[in-house]
Parts: structure tokens; C-alpha cells; sequence
């Protein structure tokens, strides 16, 4: 028992160092350059251990988001318990997940592609790991039942399309650019959004 709980340890510690790794290389080096080779070699671990924890490079990057969604959600749960109105909430978790889109620009594409790879099983990991739709829904499912928001759309329903949105206008600002900074861009977008889901 004591063994296997050892062991159990070395592979969190493993995985932890192979991820710190993997980051710091995409962060210095760019997500396409990185190979999984790179990766295994500075993390002193083998290519075939690196897909023993992780079978694609992008994994990673689903690891790197689902922290970050959780981080969100933390902030979310604490503001609305402390009373702050959800469209309040909502807005704070908008923009701090573009200031941490314009930090990591580099890592936001690849992360954005994953949710639509063409590969259904690849999509709905990366869907599952990023529930940037959930933490959406918690937050507006206080206005949803104050009856402010429109009943024609489900509450699932409205905040995936929020989360889409998000993820698709990040994509766009992270390839191209454009004349505002991203938290411009959200500012607008989100306003656009709740336009949509607020109840006439």
C-alpha cells in the first residue's frame, strides 16, 4: 500500500516536472518549434515516458487551461458569495482572462485549435478540460432564476455561446491583431453578448 502510494507520488512529481517544463519551453521558444523530443529531454525523461503522461504535445496546453478555468471559477465562487452583482462577476473573469490571453499570447492558438480539432474524442478532451462554459453558467444562474434572462435559450446554451465567443474573438486577436488591445475588444464583445442573453 505504501509502495504504490510512493509511487503514485513520483508520477505527480514527474508530471508536474515534464508540464513546468514543457511551458517554460513554449513560453521561450514557441509552441510550434517545441517538439516532444525537446520537452523529454529537458524534463530527463524519455520521449516514450513524456507520452506515457501526456499522448500529444497539446495535452499540455489542456493542463496550462484547465488551471487557468479553475483560477476563474475560484474567483467567480468567492465574488458572487461576497454579493457582488453577476454581471459584475462576469465581467471581472472576462477581462482577466484576456489579460492572461495577451501574457501567454503565444499559447492561446493551439489551445484555441484543440477545441475544434476535427478529431471528435481530441474536441471533447479539450472541451472537458477548458469549462470556460460552466463557469459562465454559475455565474449568470442567479439572473436566470431573478428571471433576467430571456427563457427562449437555455442557460447551458447562452453561456457555451458566451464561452465560444470568447475563445473564437481570443483566436482572432492572437493571429492577427487588430487596431484595440484584447481588453478593448472583450469589453465590446461582452457588452454585444449580454445584449443577447438579457431577457426584453
Amino acid at each position: 500500500m505504501e509502495s504504490a502510494s510512493l509511487r503514485e507520488r513520483q508520477k505527480e512529481r514527474r508530471r508536474a516536472r515534464i508540464y513546468g517544463v514543457a511551458i517554460e519551453l513554449f513560453k521561450q521558444g514557441g509552441f510550434q518549434t517545441t517538439t516532444a523530443t525537446d520537452i523529454a529531454r529537458a524534463s530527463n525523461v524519455s520521449r516514450g515516458t513524456f507520452f506515457n503522461y501526456y499522448p500529444y504535445k497539446e495535452a499540455v496546453l489542456l493542463d496550462y487551461g484547465s488551471a487557468v478555468v479553475e483560477g476563474l471559477r475560484l474567483h467567480a465562487e468567492t465574488r458572487l458569495n461576497e454579493g457582488v452583482v453577476p454581471a459584475t462577476v462576469l465581467q471581472e473573469v472576462w477581462m482577466q482572462l484576456a489579460e492572461q490571453n495577451v501574457h501567454e499570447r503565444d499559447l492561446i492558438p493551439p489551445l484555441a485549435y484543440e477545441v475544434l480539432n476535427p478529431d471528435p474524442e481530441r474536441a471533447r478532451t479539450a472541451y472537458q478540460a477548458l469549462p470556460l462554459g460552466k463557469v459562465i453558467e454559475m455565474i449568470l444562474r442567479p439572473m436566470q432564476q431573478a428571471g433576467q434572462l430571456r427563457s427562449d435559450l437555455s442557460l447551458s446554451r447562452m453561456s457555451n455561446l458566451i464561452a465560444d465567443t470568447y475563445l473564437m474573438i481570443a483566436l482572432r486577436w492572437s493571429a492577427y491583431g487588430g487596431g484595440r488591445s484584447l481588453q478593448d475588444e472583450m469589453r465590446l464583445t461582452l457588452g454585444f453578448l449580454m445584449d443577447g442573453v438579457l431577457k426584453r
